[in-house]
């Protein structure tokens, strides 16, 4: 048997200044160093983890909501305020806007999309 860890997450990206910018706005990522390369990938730290930006302009990005990511917070409602005070726009899974979805499970959650359609889901599952 093996056993795993998430290590990071990695992003393909249109403009990586504009990638970055948004996910220090909206998730208050910090970004940290590229030890990995001198290549111009940027890295933002999640968590214990790592969020690695790479860009590839001109690259064609197919999303699709069910390929997402998804991150826990402590106080969704407070999170949800702060989308709407930046105007970044929100829907359950449904794409009903400006709406959450409780699943059976009691878990709170909404989803947006970041600059290049890449779907990020919000729960309150701590």
């Amino acid at each position: 048997m093996f056993t795993f860890l998430v290590n990071h997450i990695a992003l393909s990206v249109q403009d990586v200044d504009a990638a970055v910018a948004f996910y220090q706005e909206v998730l208050h990522l910090e970004e940290i160093e590229n030890t990995a390369s001198n290549s111009k990938t940027r890295w933002l730290a999640l968590g214990q983890k790592q969020l690695h930006l790479i860009p590839r302009p001109g690259f064609e990005i197919k999303v699709n909501k069910a390929v997402h990511f998804a991150l826990a917070i402590k106080d969704i409602d407070a999170f949800i305020q702060h989308l709407e005070s930046i105007g970044i726009d929100y829907s359950d899974w449904r794409d009903t806007k400006k709406k959450d979805y409780v699943r059976k499970d009691g878990i709170k959650q909404i989803y947006f999309q970041d600059p290049n359609g890449y779907w990020i889901e919000i729960n309150n599952d701590i």
